[in-house]
């Protein structure tokens, strides 16, 4: 079987190996994937910091024609990339398509980019004096990527790198390798020269490590746990580098009594079920008015029974498998924590058997549910959600902000007052009115607050905040 290699300064190399199997079918082998080591990772970092000089002084069309290239061949290819995508993280076949098509999209909107970067020119406030602003790149970029979006978040941090003339050293989530070989090797092919983007697919704990340890890093962006998170912060602070990070979220969506009861209810399996909920914007506490309450957790409840969980790849499917072993263990410990805790199970909670043999989770759906339980505070990252009564709009805003984390947030609402209101007082950085929490456009910004984010946002324009480091120059006439 062919070996999937690491790029390193413009190289495949790699013969340590690593099984990548599919969750929807453990008897389903996807390809044999290289495990970098410590070694290889300070190889990829010095081949980046080589090729920086170059790549940083590269002009503006060299960039846009790459990024383009990739852009088109991954569009033309996004049926069978989104079929990797379903087989190896078990997204369903039409949202991994969807995801590819996205990663196409965002390498196309960073193509333009490429012919739009700018400055300013200001007059002194001392006579005789110009001034000028540019933004330049940054240096070495360490980018680490999950598991749960294998071929979007990659995409939104390398493309915006490589735009502003950054080089670029990609380590992916192990669970996920064959998305990130693809995508690499399309830019590879698209023409970027030997060592500005370099591939080391391996365990966190050796190659994270090694980027984490580095200090010719210039720039660490990263999207993972909160735990992870914060070690990435404080090795980077040791070295004086610029880092950004994407954490969890434990997002509220709010229900209120004037809501379109369709509307909410699809919004709320939406956002808290699809994707088996491994989203960091999936809602997982839906806080729903007196009102309405029991009809909304009734519906809901007819919704869930009314989706599929089965192998990714069949037709019908609406819900996937969980990722690995180890995530249904961690989302069935949950269910049992919540059990304990004295919330309702009202739907679901069960570990399903299909044809192939996988890691299968009925959708699971708590109410009377309060928001001091763990269960609506701590992260599950799968298919549970928990429904928490409030009294009135003012005591569900209330809840909706009572939480460490502030990534997305969402409203059910035919009320213009409350939806303004909303927008405005919600403690995130993303906000929905009658819409899923989960679903973000690729050409605006994407973050959150508290510990759900960290430094500048990550998508479009505002990417630049972070590729970028801004320099002032004076000129004497």
């Amino acid at each position: 079987m062919t070996i999937y290699q690491n790029l390193i300064a413009g190289a495949w190399v790699g013969s340590e190996t690593s099984r990548n199997l599919s969750p929807s079918d453990t008897n389903d082998l996807v390809g044999l994937y290289a495990q970098a080591s410590a070694d290889d990772a300070r190889d990829a970092i010095a081949a980046a910091k080589a090729a920086f000089p170059a790549w940083s002084r590269s002009g503006i069309l060299e960039r846009h024609a790459i990024l383009r290239k990739a852009s088109d061949e991954i569009l033309a290819r996004k049926d069978e990339l989104g079929t990797l995508l379903a087989r190896e993280e078990g997204k369903v076949l039409p949202e991994a398509i969807g995801e590819v098509t996205r990663a196409a999209q965002i390498f196309d909107f960073f193509a333009g980019e490429a012919l739009r970067l700018a400055g300013e020119t200001l007059p002194s406030a001392r006579p005789g004096i110009g001034v000028e602003v540019t933004r330049e790149p940054l240096g070495v970029i360490g980018i680490i990527t999950p598991w749960n979006f294998p071929i979007a978040i990659p995409a939104w941090k390398i493309a915006p790198a490589l735009c502003y003339g950054n080089t670029v050293v990609f380590k992916p989530a192990d669970l996920v390798p064959g998305c990130a070989w693809a995508i690499v090797d399309i830019l590879h092919r698209a023409g970027l020269p030997k060592g500005v983007l370099n591939l080391v697919m391996g365990r966190g704990s050796v190659v994270g490590q090694a980027l984490l340890d580095s200090p010719d890093l210039g720039g660490l962006t990263f999207t993972g746990s909160t735990g992870t998170g914060k070690r990435v912060a404080l090795a980077s602070i040791e070295h004086n580098r610029k880092f950004q990070l994407e954490m969890g979220g434990k997002n509220p969506m709010v229900v209120l009594d004037d809501a379109d009861l369709a509307v909410a209810v699809e919004a709320a399996a939406n956002s808290g079920f699809f994707s088996t909920g491994q989203r960091c914007t999936a809602s997982s506490r839906l806080i729903v008015t007196e009102g309405i309450h029991d009809r909304f957790v009734a519906a809901l409840t007819e919704r869930l029974k009314a989706l599929t969980v089965d192998n990714a790849m069949k037709p019908g499917t609406h819900i996937g498998p969980v990722v690995d072993e180890r995530q249904l263990r961690q989302d069935t410990d949950y269910i049992d924590i919540g059990k304990a805790e004295g919330a309702k199970l009202a739907f679901g909670g069960e570990v399903l058997t299909r044809e192939t043999p996988g890691f299968y989770l009925q959708p699971t759906l708590f109410t009377e549910a309060t928001n001091q339980m763990r269960i609506s505070r701590e992260e599950i990252f799968g298919p549970v959600v928990s429904v928490i009564r409030a009294k009135d709009y003012d005591e569900a805003l209330a809840i909706s902000n009572d939480t460490p984390f502030g990534l997305s947030a969402g409203i059910a609402t035919t009320s213009l007052k409350h939806a303004t209101h909303f927008k405005r007082n919600a403690e995130a950085g993303m906000v929905m009115v009658n819409l899923p929490t989960a679903g973000v456009d690729f050409h605006v910004p994407f973050g959150g607050r508290k510990a759900s984010s960290f430094g500048p946002r990550e998508q479009g324009r505002y990417a630049a905040e972070f590729f970028t480091v801004v320099k002032t120059a004076y000129t004497l006439a």
